[in-house]
């Protein structure tokens, strides 16, 4: 097993947030903003942003690399055997919310975390994932979407799809709503059981797939016909996706408690949303199949 390569992640990863930025400005014809910034306590990082872009109404494609002495609280709860040890996490995180309310929203993460101390082994892993959050489903982008998921991770052994998918389910659900956020994808973290090399060949393989992925899902619906109902409900379902990320996503969570730049870690939140007080779609309605047709747990493989 090769030891784990810090610099060489952080070379891929630079490159990962230029070429999907790229393709993203390609696919709706404005630039996004670039800023640079700096953590007082260690690291930094490089934001891209747009907003009120042709297609997208807003966007971010960050990177950062952070590190410190003491692991946060979100971190040091779940892993007390590495308090003490100095430690460094570096990604690529990426939301998309288009104006289009036939285009889904999109997440994309890939990350590496390693903790080390004098005279011991050094402690590292990967995680990430991506997922898909339509407001008015299509099978055909469902599908597209987890078999290039699939297709990422088949390299690397049979059962690596299921289990992720079936992690991804379980990760971005609303408890508190009893609904999952999208249609899923996959997600993992805290992986390092192939050792080093083939976990990095893995994380690789899937945040190269991410523009393969989404990308002829947003040019499809970019410039289909809508009005004020498919916003209005699009600002609704929107919702759903600030709750998630401000009460669960451990991410947001670990990022705000390491002293990560705010801005860019609420980068994610969309520009527009809405709540309603127990509000229900009419049945029968094309807002009533997001809920009866794709907010469910299936298997949406193409076979």
């Amino acid at each position: 097993m090769s030891s784990p390569s810090p610099a060489a992640v952080k070379a891929w990863l630079l490159d990962l947030q230029a070429r999907i930025v790229q393709a993203l400005e390609d696919a709706d014809g404005k630039p996004f903003l670039r800023e640079e910034w700096e953590r007082p306590e260690g690291g930094g990082g490089i934001s891209r942003l747009i907003e009120e872009g042709n297609v997208l109404e807003r966007g971010g494609v960050n990177f950062s690399h952070v590190m410190g002495a003491n692991l946060p609280p979100s971190a040091a709860a779940s892993r007390p055997e590495l308090a003490g040890r100095a430690w460094e996490a570096m990604g690529v995180s990426l939301v998309v919310h288009p104006r289009n309310p036939y285009a889904p929203t999109v997440h994309m993460n890939v990350r590496f975390f390693t903790a080390t101390a004098p005279g011991e082994e050094p402690v590292w892993w990967f995680g990430g994932g991506m997922d898909l959050t339509p407001y008015y489903g299509d099978e055909g982008d469902t599908r597209h979407f987890h078999q290039s998921c699939h297709d990422a991770l088949a390299p690397f052994g049979s059962t690596l799809h299921a289990r992720f998918k079936r992690w991804c389910d379980d990760y971005f659900y609303l408890k508190h709503r009893k609904e999952p956020r999208g249609v899923g994808g996959i997600f993992f973290d805290d992986f390092n059981e192939a050792g080093f090399d083939l976990s990095y060949a893995m994380t690789q393989s899937v945040g190269d797939s991410f523009v393969k992925a989404y990308l002829p899902i947003l040019m499809a619906r970019k410039d289909t016909p809508y009005g004020e109902r498919e916003r209005d409900f699009q600002a609704y379902r929107r919702g759903r996706y600030v709750e998630f990320n401000l009460v669960w996503d451990r991410g947001t969570l670990f990022g705000l408690q390491s002293g990560g730049r705010t801005e860019a870690i609420l980068m994610s939140m969309p520009p527009i949303v809405k709540w309603r007080y127990d509000w229900h779609p009419e049945a029968g309605s094309a807002e009533a199949a997001l809920y009866s047709d794709f907010l469910v747990h299936r298997d949406w493989l193409l076979t």
